[in-house]
């Protein structure tokens, strides 16, 4: 029984040496077998430069070319109303009608005084013509005709003011009709039939809108206003304003205006509360889809020219700043910060951090670490740009 302990004790001293020669020869194995593993293959292409174009969006608000209020001119009663809200109305149509009864009156009392001023004239001149073959046989003195004279011309002068106070009345007789001075959309009607109106009065009657153009007025930052001056030829600002491309508007459902727009005026000064400056687009509205009062947004449009092109999809964001992973010549990546001047599509439009022929990796930059080896994989930059404008 003895003898039998000592051979199973035998057998099995080698068979443990075995096994620790196994595990040691297997650990061993481990790193090399990670250290032979080959880089990942990633595709890397070269920064090249485009001339793309990008558009900016500016709220704006909508004004017909005409927007006139429409107020009395005479106080009285409002007897007729001709016209409904919304209505269109041609230059000179009534719209309103005041009651005309004071002013007839005070019409046919400035008539009066004009007839009497006009007696008055008519007697003086007989005087006058009375008395000048009296005073040239000597029968009266001089003195007399002079102060027929001077009587005639304070008639003459009677007369004329008799006559313009009858203008005045028929003035004021024809301002108890209101008219369209333009034509366009009625407004609001704020007053209604029998309402005392006035001159004075904080609200108009109406608004009326002419909309076959329509203005639309938006505003740019200074910085925006530089860079808006600076991309386009001209010596002057009103030669920047006839090179400047055509214009979209953007409505408040966030489709386009069927037709394109132009700038053609830039106000004469900043705002002091806001450091903002006004610029204005004309847009033609023959069917009136455009109403004043509309909101939307002016799209700028802004060539960038030779500017470097780096698709968003090779970038990764980063407590507030865009990196880019450059390959160099050992095919080793680094980190690269990037400062990114607009974006046209889904590439970015990179002002510094790269230049044209730097390489950079496209895709699978997530796990990727600084002076990690990447077995580069080129990719044509047309073909790595078009590709992220699909995407």
């Amino acid at each position: 029984m003895k003898t039998h302990n000592t051979n199973n004790y035998t057998l099995m001293k080698p068979l443990a040496l075995l096994l620790t020669l196994a595990v040691l020869y297997g650990c061993s194995q481990q790193p090399q077998q990670q250290q032979a593993a080959e880089p990942p293959s990633l595709p890397v292409m070269s920064i090249s430069t485009g001339n793309p174009t990008t558009y900016q969006d500016y709220p704006a608000s909508i004004e017909g070319a005409v927007n006139v209020e429409i107020r009395p001119q005479v106080e009285g009663t409002l007897d007729q109303i001709f016209v409904d809200e919304g209505a269109y109305v041609t230059k000179g149509q009534s719209l309103f009608k005041i009651n005309d009864r004071p002013y007839r009156e005070k019409l046919n009392n400035a008539k009066a005084a004009l007839h009497a001023a006009e007696g008055a004239y008519a007697n003086a001149q007989l005087e006058v013509e009375k008395l000048s073959p009296l005073v040239e046989n000597k029968v009266v003195s001089d003195y007399q005709l002079k102060a027929a004279k001077a009587a005639l011309k304070v008639a003459a002068a009677n007369v004329e003011q008799a006559r313009a106070q009858v203008g005045t009345a028929q003035i004021d007789m024809g301002y108890t009709v209101v008219k369209a001075p333009v034509s366009g959309y009625i407004g609001r009607l704020v007053k209604k039939q029998g309402s005392l109106v006035s001159p004075a009065d904080a609200q108009s009657l109406t608004q009326l809108s002419d909309v076959h153009d329509v203005h639309v007025y938006f505003s740019l930052g200074e910085t925006d206003f530089i860079n808006f001056k600076e991309q386009y030829a001209g010596h002057s600002l009103q030669e920047k304003i006839k090179n400047l491309p055509p214009v979209s508007l953007i409505l408040s459902d966030d489709s386009a205006y069927t037709l394109p727009g132009r700038v053609d005026m830039v106000d004469g000064q900043f705002d002091k509360t806001t450091a903002a400056i006004t610029l204005r687009a004309s847009f033609k509205n023959a069917d009136g889809m455009l109403r004043s009062g509309n909101t939307g947004k002016v799209r700028l449009a802004l060539q960038h020219k030779n500017v470097n092109l780096v698709p968003t999809d090779a970038t990764v964001e980063m407590q507030d700043k865009v990196f880019v992973y450059t390959v160099g010549d050992s095919n080793k990546v680094s980190k690269q910060p990037i400062t990114i001047i607009g974006k046209s599509g889904n590439n970015y439009l990179v002002k510094a951090g790269v230049k044209p022929g730097d390489r950079i990796v496209t895709t699978g930059i997530d796990h990727l670490q600084e002076g990690q080896v990447i077995k580069p994989e080129p990719v044509k930059a047309a073909d790595a740009l078009a590709l992220s404008a699909k995407k």
